[in-house]
């Protein structure tokens, strides 16, 4: 029964925790373009200019 005393606070604050990150991640629209994500990794990088001296 003491452990409840440490564990639920802890529950709790972990959880709120997790819903602050998840509020903050949608306020930066980090879930805005879920497709172009998933199709940017079938194109290749565009190669990297040689520089001339």
């Amino acid at each position: 029964m003491n452990a409840l005393v440490f564990l639920v606070p802890a529950a709790l604050f972990l959880g709120l925790l997790a819903l602050g990150l998840f509020l903050w991640t949608l306020r930066n629209r980090q879930y805005e373009d879920l497709d172009g994500a998933a199709s940017r990794i079938l194109f290749d990088d565009q190669p990297p200019k040689e520089s001339r001296r």
